[in-house]
């Protein structure tokens, strides 16, 4: 814990995304791994990169974040959904006592029909297919942000010069949208281009 904090300390004007190492790793968000990625690409534009030895181990630094992402992604989801059915079964049970107490028969919903209590303030207000469109749209603008940030930062520093191309494109026009299957492989290849934006990098 204290090498973590001193590693914050040493990070100067990246202590805001440094504090993803210090959070515990059931609280971690897709956002941080981004942060993350951001601070070890950073660390990694210090080293040389002339030798193939250092080429290699960036890319498995990238594979090994790519798949930590992927992990952090399906949990949340997981754990959204969860809470939706939470939520739900809740409405069903405050229905059913509400019925029993009040002895008014109102038609009962089917197997298949989703049941939720209107006047419930905590009551679940979009889709499942809804709720991973705007995380997976979040997370993207999130990482199109750092990379953004990343490059003018390179500018600055004189790493990237100014007559170079842009090493990397944004596109803010097009969030990728979600099929009804949840992680497909598509979304595993967007999490991959994520990923090695932040790094900043190209094998030689």
């Amino acid at each position: 814990m204290l090498e973590s904090r001193r590693s914050v300390m040493e990070f100067g004007e990246e202590s805001s995304p440094a504090l993803a190492f210090e959070k515990d790793a059931f609280e971690l968000t897709v956002e941080d791994v981004y942060d993350i990625s951001y601070v070890i690409g950073r660390d990694l534009l210090k080293i040389s990169s002339s030798g193939e030895e250092v080429s290699d181990l960036q890319f498995r630094i990238v594979r090994v974040l790519e798949m930590f992402e992927t992990l952090v992604n399906k949990y949340n989801l997981s754990l959204e959904e969860l809470k939706m059915e939470r939520d739900n079964l809740k409405s069903e049970l405050d229905r059913i006592i509400q019925e029993g107490s009040s002895g008014q028969g109102t038609p009962t919903a089917g197997p298949n029909q989703l049941v939720v209590d209107l006047t419930d303030p905590n009551r679940p207000r979009f889709t499942m297919q809804e709720l991973k469109e705007v995380l997976q749209e979040r997370n993207q603008l999130k990482a199109q942000l750092m990379v953004a940030q990343e490059e003018l930062q390179l500018y600055k520093s004189g790493i990237l010069p100014q007559a170079e191309p842009a090493m990397v494109e944004v596109d803010l026009e097009t969030p990728a949208t979600t099929e009804h299957s949840p992680a497909t492989i598509n979304d595993t290849k967007e999490e991959k281009t994520t990923i090695s934006k932040l790094f900043s990098f190209r094998r030689k």
